[in-house]
């Protein structure tokens, strides 16, 4: 049932932290508003308190910065900010064309892309991207700030490993070594609509030939939550890298998820997307490593 709540907008993170620390488990936080305002609606959600970060603090997280190692987004950057960076575009061109993606242009014009990583919404487009791009997720509490691989940010189905006072601040994407490629491949119905299944490879090769040095798959819209596919890319390492390898990941990767039950498609369709799909991002990041 639905009920009057209190809506309060701090200037700083630090003051959000506090509100989150006061107000307990009955506050929500809310940036962009795409998801939560939804749960609203619907009633699945009855917060005491809303704490809006976009208002003021997005002042504080909304930043886009690169160095020699690394690539760093502020929580608060809106998809659309992403999208027309020229310096994602420069640093990470497949955030962009994930980016392209998401949504509408509406939604991405107002969502955030930390947002989108705290609703834990298993067809979110930047999990699957960001995880395959090794990204880090720094966290800030009232008392301190700590990171987290972004494979083990997610815990269930819209749940993450952020405490009830903790605030997503920032995504850290370490840049990519020479040789490199990453691609993405979603599957939806309809343009604009949540994909049914996505997923990103990136591959590395050693200097002077087609053998791999690194691999990371990530895997979203099949289960509870975002995925490595770790078993499937342990056959990858050390070896050259060709068609029939390329297919026996795939089914590895289809046999390693756990789907879960969708209105829409089977649990064996899913598993069977998964192959195709797989094996047509790492033929992509193959192709884009070679070009260097």
């Amino acid at each position: 049932m639905k009920r009057d709540f209190e809506y309060l907008v701090p200037e700083t993170v630090e003051e959000a932290c506090r509100l989150l620390s006061q107000w307990g488990e009955d506050a929500k936080v809310i940036a962009g508003g795409q998801s939560l305002l939804l749960f609203l609606k619907q009633g699945l959600i009855s917060p005491g308190c809303l704490i809006d970060l976009k208002t003021s603090v997005s002042k504080e997280l909304g930043y886009i910065t690169a160095d020699d190692q690394m690539l760093r987004i502020g929580a608060l950057v809106t998809h659309r900010e992403v999208e027309n960076s020229s310096l994602v575009k420069k640093e990470m061109p497949i955030l962009v064309e994930m980016e392209r993606e998401v949504a509408d242009v509406q939604i991405r014009n107002w969502g955030t892309i930390g947002g989108n990583l705290c609703q834990a919404d298993p067809a979110g487009d930047p999990a699957p991207v960001l995880i395959a791009l090794k990204a880090i997720l720094k966290i800030k509490g009232p008392e301190r700030e700590r990171t987290v691989s972004i494979e083990d940010f997610f815990v269930d189905l819209y749940e993450t490993v952020l405490h009830f006072d903790e605030v997503l601040t920032e995504i850290q994407v370490p840049k990519l070594p020479p040789r490199s490629g990453v691609a993405y491949q979603r599957l939806s119905f309809m343009r604009g609509e949540r994909p049914t299944i996505c997923t990103a490879v990136s591959v590395t090769l050693e200097p002077t030939d087609l053998v791999c040095s690194d691999v990371r798959i990530g895997i979203g819209a099949v289960g509870l939550t975002p995925f490595r596919a770790k078993r499937a890319e342990g056959g990858v390492k050390g070896n050259e890298i060709n068609e029939a390898l390329i297919k026996e990941v795939a089914d590895i990767a289809a046999e390693e998820v756990e789907p879960s039950e969708d209105i829409h498609v089977s649990k064996e369709y899913k598993r069977e997307m998964v192959k195709v799909l797989v094996r047509r991002a790492f033929q992509n990041a193959l192709e884009r490593a070679v070009r260097g």
